[in-house]
């Protein structure tokens, strides 16, 4: 087909594609004009999140959606990582504890982080959303944004659970924290940033875009600045190799609490976005 090396999907030869944006080598957003003169618009982030079923229930609560999985599972696991760095908490049920608190907070992250990862997948192959593909739980589509986007960050939360679970064991000397704490650590922030920037780019449409009615900008900027709290965090937990010391502990703490919030927002904010997103694409 024309288009078929120009955007991810399977579109009618009767549809010529007009204008679209672009990140990259990814298609973001393209506008076609249809055989009867029409035209319609078809966006990255938009088509995935937007062709599940919703029933008549309240929004709250949607099992049979996908969708729901994702923002309930993102938002357990963004509270137990901002509970574990509460100084009362952590006094309260102690060090190993606390500890088990983060490693349980990153399996809900990386079970979330997979159901996106699926949910993109498994998005109709065609801008109108009415064709069917074979479920699928894997797939490689290199040129589409979404799914390094989504892939990347579950990479991310397999180098959060091996650095939380780490921290579980007190035996650990000052070399074995700093290779199995401290430096899964840091990849699995590296990998969240670099996922957030690039669901940040699918929404904006480039590099930066002001877009404060859309829910799904009020997310991925949510998710971005939780990223870079994260990095920040990472930065100043540096475990010393020779002595064990954490370089700014409070600064960590500080930065690991300021990211969970800010993708505990992004996850309740995925609540509001199956509706808008079920509604028409944009």
């Amino acid at each position: 087909m024309r288009t078929a090396a120009r955007a991810p999907l399977r579109v009618p030869e009767t549809w010529v594609p007009e204008k679209h944006s672009r990140f990259g080598p990814f298609i973001t957003r393209e506008t076609y004009r249809l055989e009867d003169g029409s035209r319609r618009r078809w966006s990255s982030r938009r088509h995935r999140k937007g062709h599940e079923h919703l029933t008549q229930r309240t929004i709250l609560w949607q099992p049979r959606a996908l969708g729901w999985w994702i923002a309930v599972l993102f938002a357990v696991g963004s509270f137990l990582f901002a509970l574990g760095v509460v100084p009362s908490y952590a006094t309260w049920v102690g060090p190993v504890p606390d500890a088990w608190t983060f490693f349980v907070g990153s399996l809900f992250f990386t079970s979330a982080a997979y159901l996106q990862f699926v949910q993109a997948i498994n998005a109709p192959p065609d801008p109108g959303a009415t064709e069917r593909m074979r479920f699928r739980l894997f797939a490689w589509e290199p040129h589409r944004i979404d799914l390094w986007a989504c892939g990347i960050q579950s990479l991310g939360t397999l180098w959060f659970n091996w650095s939380t679970f780490a921290a579980t064991r007190s035996a650990l000397d000052a070399e074995q924290a700093h290779k199995m704490i401290w430096r899964p650590d840091m990849l699995g922030s590296i990998a969240f940033i670099v996922a957030s920037w690039l669901a940040w780019a699918e929404v904006c449409h480039g590099w930066f875009a002001w877009r404060p009615r859309d829910v799904s900008w009020w997310i991925v900027a949510a998710n971005l600045g939780g990223s870079i709290a994260f990095l920040i965090s990472a930065f100043a937990a540096y475990v010393d190799p020779a002595t064990g010391t954490v370089w700014r502990l409070p600064l960590a703490n500080v930065g690991t609490f300021v990211g969970a919030v800010g993708f505990l927002v992004g996850a309740a904010l995925l609540i509001p976005e199956m509706r808008s997103a079920s509604r028409a694409e944009t």
